[in-house]
């Protein structure tokens, strides 16, 4: 059975940064991608930035430029870099892998961005 387990949420001023980071209970190799995903308060969860095991970085239009994705393939552990935080980027976090048509998720970690 897969596990991720976030770390790393809170509460922050606008402008400020946090770094998110997820353990994977298994190679990160072993998964077509990995990544971030977040869902605000009567929203949709969406993509925030996202690994694949070939080519590119993946991020979202609205975070490019302020959040940046981090793999450790000797830890297992996917980090996410987010500095100019804003009161828009107030959401539950999630760590996700995705093998074939399997999505794995994490239980999810709270930022929360406020003055």
């Amino acid at each position: 059975q897969v596990q991720l387990v976030e770390s790393g949420g809170g509460l922050v001023r606008p402008g400020g940064s946090l770094r998110l980071s997820c353990s994977v209970s298994s190679t990160l190799y072993g998964f077509d991608s990995v990544g971030w995903h977040r869902q605000a308060p009567g929203k949709q969860r969406e993509l925030v930035a996202s690994f694949p095991r070939y080519g590119s970085r993946i991020y979202a239009g609205v975070v490019e430029g302020r959040f940046t994705i981090f793999r450790d393939t000797t830890q297992n552990t996917v980090d996410l870099q987010m500095n100019d935080l804003q009161p828009e980027d107030t959401a539950v976090y999630y760590c996700t892998a995705r093998l074939r048509t399997t999505d794995y998720w994490g239980q999810g970690t709270q930022v929360t961005v406020s003055l």
